[in-house]
């Protein structure tokens, strides 16, 4: 089963469909004219039922085979939702929202299922149930959460999901997957350092929150290099600090860390959440000042299902010859890992090429790639669910 020829005969509309979503990002929840289109277009390849409003802005078709004796239901998701970035790639059908860009493939990602989904429709050469899943809000915002929380899985019975991301410094067209842990889990923290401020000429009538605050970063590294197993995958990262002051010559009152921890295990995410609160309380006290702690639990770690990623790579050597099996893991977050929490399932990513990194204002999803990716999804669906 290599590349389909129905999708090389369908790469100028795909294509068509991924430009016009390029152009019109929309960011987190607000996909309404995404949503809009894809139900539009789902409903004229001639699904079964289209469902809109799941996950607030999400969309889901679905697709019956010829037959259904064997009683599966597989689902296939892709992502809609943009980046808050401004496009740089001056390209012909750049972002026409000022401040909004789809710097992540998700146009892609949409138009690819948009073209798996057509054929799917169109041949039905499978025993059991397709459903085409359109997700919102998946940087950031949770929609994979959203959609489950909204009963989706129970509601069309899904009884295994699979999802797709396209990934650059992987050759054009070609796979790669890992079983077990894949993605890390994100969550974030913000510390507030208190002390007493005053004039940067008495540090001594002040309780300076900056030196504290200063051990504290220094500190909170220990995590990952002392407490963690040095086996396990972990990163602390302080990203911001933000003082109550901007001049030179004032001790401010307080001063504000904000940052993100990634881990891949849930001991190693309930051990960087207990080892942080006490760090940060410990070197705040050490200097006589106050830490007041936010964590701010963010994607679980996404982990595919060993059988249907060992199947999902089959599916994929079969479109592209190979596929990398035991792919690196990547510290980045992926709200797939919640429909992966719900029922088995796998996520793969097919290669971009050599472009610009995700979450890049110079990146931009290659469309050759549209037909590895359409016929990945399809194959999923009709070698799993082979026509009886």
């Amino acid at each position: 089963m290599p590349v389909k020829n129905r999708f090389a005969e369908l790469l100028p509309e795909i294509t068509e469909w991924r430009r016009d979503l390029h152009e019109n990002p929309e960011i987190l929840f607000e996909t309404h004219r995404t949503s809009a289109l894809v139900e539009e277009k789902l409903k004229a390849f001639g699904c079964d039922e289209v469902v809109t409003g799941i996950g607030r802005t999400g969309v889901v078709g679905v697709i019956r085979g010829k037959t259904d004796t064997s009683g599966k239901v597989i689902g296939l998701r892709a992502d809609m939702d943009a980046l808050p970035i401004h496009e740089q790639t001056g390209l012909d059908y750049a972002s026409k929202t000022p401040g909004a860009m789809h710097a992540c493939g998700h146009d892609g990602h949409t138009a690819m299922l948009l073209g798996a989904a057509k054929y799917l429709a169109e041949t039905r050469n499978f025993d059991g149930t397709a459903i085409i899943i359109f997700q919102p809000a998946e940087e950031g915002g949770g929609g994979g959460r959203e959609m489950c929380e909204d009963g989706m899985m129970e509601k069309f019975g899904i009884q295994e999901v699979y999802g797709m991301h396209n990934w650059p410094g992987i050759p054009l067209g070609q796979f790669a997957i890992r079983p077990g842990a894949f993605f890390a889990a994100t969550d974030q923290f913000e510390i507030k350092v208190v002390g007493r401020g005053g004039h940067g000429a008495k540090p001594h009538q002040t309780v300076d929150p900056v030196v504290a605050s200063a051990h504290m970063v220094s500190a909170l590294q220990s995590i990952a290099s002392r407490n963690a197993d040095p086996v396990d995958e972990i990163v602390v990262s302080v990203t911001s600090i933000e003082s109550s002051s901007k001049a030179f010559n004032v001790i401010p009152a307080f001063v504000t860390l904000r940052g993100t921890i990634r881990t891949m295990t849930k001991a190693a995410r309930e051990l960087a959440e207990t080892r942080l609160k006490a760090i940060a309380t410990g070197a705040a006290a050490t200097f006589d000042a106050e830490a007041e702690i936010k964590w701010l639990p963010g994607y679980p770690a996404m982990v595919n299902s060993e059988e249907q990623t060992a199947f999902a790579a089959s599916v994929a050597e079969k479109v592209a010859g190979s596929c990398e099996a035991n792919a690196p893991i990547t510290m980045g977050g992926e709200d797939f890992a919640y429909m992966l929490e719900e029922r088995p399932g796998a996520y793969i990513l097919v290669g971009n090429g050599d472009s610009a990194d995700v979450h890049n204002p110079n990146y931009n999803f290659n469309d050759e790639a549209i037909p590895a990716g359409c016929s990945w999804w399809a194959g999923i669906i009709e070698e799993r669910m082979p026509a009886a």
